[in-house]
């Protein structure tokens, strides 16, 4: 099986003197490897016999090591783009974006593989039938790039607590495959040690109502997308007293940003690099936009085996991503890189 070597020279702000931090990478798809380096580096596809060297300056977005399919690619999106207080979103702008249709209930979801999608295990509360909209911009109208699918089966985690909102997280097995197109495709999934810094931009999307009295979107009811910064679990636990690490918030102090009822299972996501990562799958939250009060999401990156277990990691885009900001500490970032590289090395080569 082949392998390359990945050393990655961290490099103070001062131009001091390089601190290496080598590590050894099993590579199973190399024809899907990229590496990247901050987001304006280019992606790049290494020779297999390549021995890679990346310099990065702190501070900054350190890292990603990507082994995946094509996941987080959305075309039609050039990432300068109403859930509460958000716009229209274009046709194809998210194209993993799922509509999930349980009875009477909508919720949202996101497209993982071509024949998986994620979301919230709070949105099946029976045995329902579901059915799964791809590629759906407007909910009242034609959509003539939509394809839907009928659920074989629904997989809750079987530790979801109703009453905290924990391990609010589901898989649905769609009936038939996909076919990708520039408005049907996957996204990938935030992998354990990621890490998503306080402030960093994210995107919440949806077709949930507009205000927290039961305002619904007015017709056509277009696919609504919504900017929202990271907010740190401790502040978030401030707000609600609940927060535990299996949870991630976003979400402004300013009323009228953010998702609502119908937007439950729907993905947070932020673009790192050319690729768009799920970080959260959106599960409660104090009125909609509420000031003070972040949106609650499921934390993707702790359920990676999880959904591995039940998906089959070969089929999803697993990505550690690591994000800094100006206030990060150099020592700390690269504890946190060396970590993760002490992670990745096998036992041997």
């Amino acid at each position: 099986m082949s392998a390359f070597l990945l050393t990655i020279n961290i490099v103070g702000l001062d131009g001091g003197r390089s601190l290496p931090a080598a590590g050894h990478l099993k590579v199973l798809r190399l024809d899907t490897l990229c590496i990247l380096g901050p987001p304006t580096s280019p992606s790049r596809q290494p020779d297999v016999s390549e021995n890679l060297t990346m310099t990065v300056t702190l501070p900054t977005v350190l890292l990603w090591v990507v082994m995946v399919t094509d996941c987080g690619i959305a075309p039609l999106n050039n990432g300068e783009t109403r859930i509460v207080g958000g716009e229209d979103a274009p046709a194809g702008s998210w194209p993993w974006q799922a509509s999930l249709h349980i009875g009477s209930t909508l919720c949202g979801g996101s497209l993982i593989s071509n024949q998986w999608v994620l979301s919230a295990a709070q949105c099946f509360p029976s045995d329902s039938d579901v059915t799964v909209y791809l590629g759906r911009n407007v909910q009242q109208g034609e959509n003539s790039n939509e394809v839907s699918r009928s659920v074989s089966r629904v997989i809750k985690h079987l530790e979801y607590d109703d009453k905290t909102k924990e391990n609010d997280v589901a898989l649905l097995e769609l009936d038939s495959p996909v076919k990708f197109t520039d408005y049907i495709r996957p996204v990938c999934l935030a992998a354990e040690r990621s890490f998503f810094v306080d402030g960093l931009s994210c995107w919440i999307s949806g077709w949930g109502d507009v205000q927290t009295d039961g305002v619904v979107l007015p017709p056509p009811q277009q696919l609504q997308q919504v900017s929202v910064p990271i907010v740190s679990n401790i502040q978030c636990n401030a707000a609600y007293g609940s927060i535990t690490p299996s949870m991630i918030c976003a979400g402004p102090s300013i009323t009228g940003k953010g998702f609502c009822q119908k937007d439950f299972g729907g993905p947070l996501v932020t673009l790192n690099g050319s690729r768009w990562v799920q970080a959260g799958v959106a599960s409660f939250a104090t009125g909609c936009g509420y000031p003070k009060f972040p949106g609650v999401f499921t934390r993707v990156s702790r359920y990676q085996s999880w959904i591995s277990e039940h998906v089959g990691e070969n089929q999803l885009g697993f990505i550690t991503v690591f994000s800094s900001s100006s206030q990060a500490s150099p020592i700390s970032i690269l504890s946190v890189v060396l970590s993760v590289l002490v992670s990745l090395r096998p036992s041997s080569l």
